[in-house]
């Protein structure tokens, strides 16, 4: 069984892991695609369940591999995404 995973509590209480999953760098190249995917189920498998994401990361690729890695399993995954500043305003996200 894999250790568990400190959390800590966001202001709106809920408790997300310290440690997560990043994509940078994971869509951009199709050849690679099914490893990042694999390489995202892994970490849940393991108990890693806190994703981070980006839109800019691959112009949205890094985006379109998350959601094939959590396909089915959204209930047991927290993302973390941001967006360009040029998407975003005090009125909300575009």
């Amino acid at each position: 069984m894999p250790p568990t995973i400190r959390t800590t509590k966001l202001p709106f209480g809920e408790a997300v892991q310290v440690l997560g999953q990043g994509t940078w760098k994971m869509g951009e190249d199709s050849r690679r695609r099914a490893d990042e995917v694999n390489a995202l189920k892994l970490g849940l498998d393991l108990g890693i369940t806190l994703i981070d994401t980006a839109e800019m990361y691959a112009s949205g690729g890094a985006e379109e591999v998350v959601a094939e890695a959590i396909a089915g399993r959204r209930d047991e995954t927290f993302l973390v995404s941001k967006v360009l500043p040029s998407n975003a305003s005090r009125a909300g996200v575009q």
